[in-house]
């Protein structure tokens, strides 16, 4: 091997990670992680990217609904995030005559762009730790607070901002919030004061070949070849105010708008991302990292694996049943791959031993502290979770063997309860025929375009056969006697006398019913219908008893986490993930995931074309991208060697709601849009790997690529500012 080659293939895989795992609390930043992030690249001063008296990068990023993140990229309010976070408002104005997740849309100019009833877009004004404040609100109220639940109330937490603000102010700001949560399992508490917009515009979607190529089949996984972005566009009031949708309302005027560079990444370049992360659990037990991988991924990995192996092979007889069960078949596997690599993760840095080391660090520092409270928190944290293992379990074979399992489990009941009830009242003929109406509703809903008995049924045996091996007898739904007295333990068996009689098992039966004389007797008999009823009330009953440890387990994790900040310091540690504004940083890098298996950081048009296959939904690519492809029209956005970059990854620790977040360089100008993580790194929500987590990114000289070359679309490249 050459020794540029060499040096370039060490500097890319060999690269010794300097970047910190964490999802930073910008209000902390100065004090936690600026200074390594200067070592890293950052060119900025710590309060261009957090300035709660002046503007700066937090107030171009958005929460856009109520899961994803966003970014402002024009003076004009114009928003980008991903085609998936989208999805439902592309799909919401998509119709047979206008299918926009099929083709695409483009608003050309602004009277065409579309508004979305009910999304919304949220900015964060302000962050202010408000600790002190709410525990003395805490023992102001302690004698209402009979359960001593308060302190993770949202309801009573959110109730203290509204005082602490004052009910006028709110009033008088439209569109403002205010919101405190809790941090570090009630150890900390931060306000957030937001300003809420309501009047938001679908601006533009690549049709969903390039929003959502590979789709699930690639999902979790690199290399990724995927242009997922979508436009919109936030309108206020022409004060600048939130408002609801007026034809007279006006593109906002933000306070601050991303730059756009064109000039490309490279390996080991500095990059961070801000965001709203959903969930991780970087402070789990010991015990509950056995707990997640023994009970939680196990049961759904196994339970997961024989449906989709029932599903598939249905699907590979009949095209029209792969049609049908696509959607269903590939959301199955994506919490399936997840837990799998959760699993590996656990497994291959032995995460239990990691968190083990920690308690014990803790029990070594309390013991030296005469602090005896937190052993006995991580005593009693211990025996909750031994105590809960068997309903856990339980609770995890209803929900992923039968809830989710067998389709009708989930039987719409509106209409047979509806009945039942007129009937047993002898109520008036008309009331009768509402009910009738209703059943027939719910027939219809249930057996819809994406539903096929058949299907079920071999799904359904197959389940409910595995089920009933794994779970004793005495804990399985009530209704399930009868698997074992009427038909000799043989589900199968079981779920064709349920097709069969159900009044939802055909369509013949429901007519049948409709002509029967004796109604109420059918309805009280149906097999269908009490099969969901037994297991609705199971999982009741189940929540209910996995709910009377929520509370003890809470507060002694409030305790060991206590410990954890009093031992460690709040400056080396950050707080679990929940739908708050933070910043992760790291490098641009490939990755090793295995022996002599090396991945680049960066994928291109190429990978697009080899992936290609006409034959599958997935794999379509445009003949409009072709052409572009084939006469290397990239315009200014392809690389000096000719390709035209797609993705790209970058060591940036990200969870689910950094869906749409903004990827920026040291300068802080936006270089892509992240969207997924790869399968290696789920495991991330536990326990950082630098080796393998990666974030999976849009390259924005795509997006830009899509926008003006593949869609016309010039005037909204115009509105941007590239560098």
């Amino acid at each position: 091997m050459k020794k540029g080659l060499l040096c370039i293939v060490f500097c890319l895989f060999v690269f010794s990670i300097s970047a910190d795992e964490g999802m930073w609390m910008l209000n902390l930043l100065k004090q936690q992680k600026y200074s390594d992030m200067k070592k890293l690249g950052l060119k900025l001063k710590d309060y261009d990217i957090y300035n709660p008296n002046g503007n700066s990068l937090k107030d171009a990023v958005v929460q856009f609904g109520n899961g994803c993140t966003g970014e402002v990229v024009s003076s004009e309010g114009l928003v980008l995030t991903n085609h998936h976070c989208g999805y439902g408002a592309i799909q919401s104005h998509s119709t047979l005559e206008h299918n926009y997740l099929d083709d695409g849309f483009w608003a050309m100019n602004r009277s065409q762009e579309l508004p979305n009833p009910g999304l919304t877009i949220t900015f964060i004004e302000n962050i202010e730790d408000v600790t002190t404040y709410v525990k003395s609100c805490l023992d102001r109220d302690k004698s209402n607070d009979k359960d001593g639940v308060f302190y993770l109330s949202p309801s009573y937490l959110n109730g203290l901002a509204r005082e602490k603000v004052g009910e006028d102010v709110l009033v008088k700001t439209p569109g403002v919030v205010v919101e405190i949560k809790p941090f570090y399992d009630g150890n900390q508490y931060y306000m957030f004061t937001k300003k809420i917009y309501s009047d938001i515009r679908l601006v533009g979607a690549p049709p969903s070949s390039i929003g959502k190529f590979g789709a699930d089949t690639d999902n979790w996984m690199w290399p990724r070849h995927t242009g997922d972005f979508s436009v919109f566009r936030i309108y206020a009031d022409k004060d600048g105010n939130p408002a609801t949708y007026s034809p007279s309302n006006v593109p906002l005027k933000p306070k601050k708008w991303l730059k756009i560079s064109t000039k490309g990444v490279q390996a080991n370049d500095f990059a961070m991302i801000l965001g709203f992360p959903g969930t991780t659990n970087k402070y789990y037990t010991s015990w509950e990292v056995a707990e997640r991988r023994d009970i939680d991924n196990t049961v759904r990995i196994e339970m997961r694996e024989i449906r989709q192996e029932a599903m598939l092979e249905e699907m590979l007889k009949d095209p029209a049943v792969k049609i049908q069960y696509a959607s269903k078949y590939s959301g199955s596997t994506n919490s399936y791959k997840n837990a799998i690599g959760t699993n590996w993760a656990i497994g291959l840095r032995d995460f239990e031993q990691l968190k083990l080391d920690q308690q014990n660090r803790l029990l070594d520092w309390a013991k030296n502290k005469n602090q005896p409270k937190y052993k006995e928190a991580l005593d009693n944290i211990e025996r909750l979770v031994n105590e809960r293992s068997k309903l856990r379990y339980q609770n995890w074979m209803l929900n992923e063997g039968i809830l989710r399992g067998i389709e009708f489990a989930q039987v719409p009941m509106n209409g047979r309860n509806m009945l039942v009830s007129t009937l047993e009242n002898g109520a008036k003929d008309e009331e009768i025929e509402k009910g009738l109406a209703q059943l027939e509703l719910d027939y219809r809903k249930f057996a819809n375009e994406n539903y096929n008995p058949l299907v079920d049924r071999i799904v359904s045996s197959k389940m409910l056969e595995a089920y009933i091996q794994k779970v004793a007898r005495d804990s399985q739904p009530k209704y399930f006697d009868i698997i074992y007295s009427q038909f000799d333990g043989d589900p199968t068996a079981f779920v064709s006398y349920i097709f069969d009689e159900s009044i939802f098992g055909s369509e013949t039966n429901l007519k049948s019913f409709m002509n029967d004389s004796e109604k109420l007797k059918r309805l009280k008999e149906d097999p269908m219908f009490n099969f969901a009823q037994s297991v609705m009330s199971e999982s009741r009953t189940l929540s209910m008893q996995l709910s009377q440890f929520d509370i003890p387990f809470a507060k002694n994790r409030q305790t060991y986490l206590e410990g954890i900040l009093a031992m460690d310091g709040t400056a080396s540690n950050f707080p679990d993930a929940n739908l708050t504004l933070r910043l992760s940083y790291g490098v641009i890098n490939g990755y090793q995931p295995k022996d002599a298996v090396v991945y680049s950081y960066q994928s291109t048009m190429d990978g697009i074309i080899e992936k290609e296959d006409s034959t599958n939904w997935e794999f379509i690519v445009p003949g409009r991208l072709k052409e572009l492809y084939e006469t290397k029209d990239f315009g200014k956005y392809g690389l000096t060697n000719g390709k035209m970059p797609v993705a790209f990854t970058a060591t940036t620790h990200t969870t689910g709601g950094n869906s749409g977040s903004p990827v920026m360089n040291g300068k802080g100008e936006l270089i892509g849009i992240n969207f997924d993580r790869n399968w290696e790194g789920v495991g991330g929500d536990i326990q950082y790997l630098p080796d393998y987590q990666r974030s999976i990114i849009v390259d924005i000289r795509y997006v830009l690529f899509i926008i003006d070359k593949y869609a016309g679309a010039t005037h909204l490249i115009n509105e941007m500012d590239l560098e």
